[in-house]
């Protein structure tokens, strides 16, 4: 299967044109403020897309997902698969998805890094194959233009002691975009609005 993956939009999602692909991945902060009309607008595009399968986590610019979460999966279309902390499988492939980040600012998902968000990374099992987050895990495509590793530790330490996946795929670090393999994982940072969105990056398409 061939998937395309994509972050961090920012509610700028109509300056996209793609290629093809037999699935889109969206990883989070698909809007600005997190409003209901952004996010409405989103998903009218979104279910547009000529994709055959659409998997979306929150970021955290998501305000909406996170304090009106029952409304939101009532607005969203019978072809788009929201992943929060949960997972499914789409042609024998294992997908999970989260929005947590470690807490900055008080953004949407927030948790606090240590014991809180570890919580969240021991719910993902052992047998996933693509892995949607919307943080990076610490040391991996998590660099700011300031030099600083600001990924989660205890994300880096469950993906390569326990899970081992085939992807995985996140945003949220505009500036750290790109892709690495480690081990037999490869890395995404599929972040689509450069630092403070000046400027585009491609999507990132991989095949599983």
């Amino acid at each position: 299967m061939k998937i395309l993956f994509i972050s961090d939009t920012h509610s700028k999602h109509h300056r996209f044109n793609f290629p093809s692909a037999d699935m889109i991945v969206h990883a989070g902060d698909f809007t600005r403020k997190g409003t209901k009309e952004e996010v409405q607008d989103f998903l009218t595009w979104y279910q547009k897309l000529d994709f055959e399968h659409k998997i979306l986590i929150g970021g955290n610019h998501d305000f909406f997902l996170e304090h009106h979460s029952a409304a939101f999966r009532q607005m969203l279309p019978k072809n788009i698969h929201y992943l929060e902390d949960e997972g499914i499988t789409i042609e024998g492939i294992k997908f999970w998805g989260s929005p947590i980040t470690p807490f900055f600012m008080d953004y949407a998902f927030n948790r606090q890094r240590g014991k809180e968000i570890r919580a969240y990374w021991d719910k993902i099992p052992t047998d996933v194959d693509v892995l949607v987050t919307h943080g990076p895990p610490y040391r991996i495509l998590d660099k700011t233009l300031l030099q600083m590793h600001v990924g989660c530790r205890e994300l880096l330490s469950a993906v390569q002691d326990r899970i081992h996946p085939k992807i995985h795929v996140f945003g949220h670090i505009h500036e750290a975009y790109g892709q690495v393999k480690e081990g037999n994982t490869l890395f995404i940072n599929a972040s689509a609005l450069k630092f403070k969105g000046f400027g585009t990056n491609s999507p990132i398409i991989a095949d599983i």
